[in-house]
């Protein structure tokens, strides 16, 4: 299999006034493409921070992050971005939708910058959401979508530009305990068509549902089973 993450010894320290708060401590890890990832910890655990580092939404302070086998750490804000757009998709706890949009134009958003018309890529968030069980839903506003459909369509968001990795934070966390089952139904069958999953939860059922399960406690990987 092909080597999708890797960091050596990355750490992040937040500047407090006269206080340096360490959320992440020399943490080392491996994912390879196509594998299920779940990543667990209690609060202050530091998995978003991991998480936002894996997602180039934040530069580790010390350490080497290696996405694909390029080294993600020393690009520009700009390519920051590129490499963030194109091979990340995140689905978070609270969905992210856009009230003024329909449900096809929110999962057209990450497509903006692709240079491609405005009919193909809504073209490209219709296929999304036929893959997410809505192609019924395209023209509905977020406000008439139940909250399972509207993580759904975040979802269908998160695949549109047929990423590399998808990292969904807590994506059960505002749901009933039926569609947040029908969430992570979908996160295995995109799994097992070959969507490299990160799942970050509390729920030790959930990450049990994953191939692998990595365990933070105070900044650190504690375990990998």
């Amino acid at each position: 299999m092909r080597m999708l993450v890797e960091m050596k010894e990355v750490s992040k320290v937040y500047p407090m006034g006269a206080v340096a708060v360490c959320a992440l401590n020399l943490v080392s890890l491996l994912i390879q493409a196509g594998e299920f990832v779940a990543i667990v910890g209690p609060s202050g655990s530091g998995k978003t921070t991991l998480v936002d580092i894996m997602g180039c939404l934040s530069r580790p302070t010390s350490g080497d992050y290696f996405l694909s086998g390029q080294p993600v750490q020393g690009l520009e804000d700009a390519e920051l971005a590129r490499v963030r757009n194109k091979k990340i998709g995140f689905i978070f706890q609270t969905f992210h939708l856009m009230g003024r949009y329909t449900a096809a134009e929110n999962v057209a958003l990450p497509l903006f910058y692709s240079g491609l018309s405005k009919e193909a890529r809504l073209a490209m968030a219709e296929e999304a959401m036929g893959l997410v069980g809505l192609a019924d839903r395209l023209g509905h506003r977020p406000n008439q979508l139940s909250g399972g459909q509207q993580q759904r369509v975040a979802i269908a968001r998160a695949l549109v530009n047929n990423p590399q990795m998808i990292l969904a934070d807590e994506p059960t966390g505002n749901l009933d305990s039926k569609s947040g089952r029908e969430i992570i139904d979908i996160l295995i069958q995109l799994n097992r068509n070959g969507h490299t999953i990160v799942l970050i939860t509390h729920d030790l059922a959930l990450a049990s549902l994953a191939h692998r399960t990595l365990s933070l406690k105070d900044g650190q990987v504690v375990s990998d089973r």
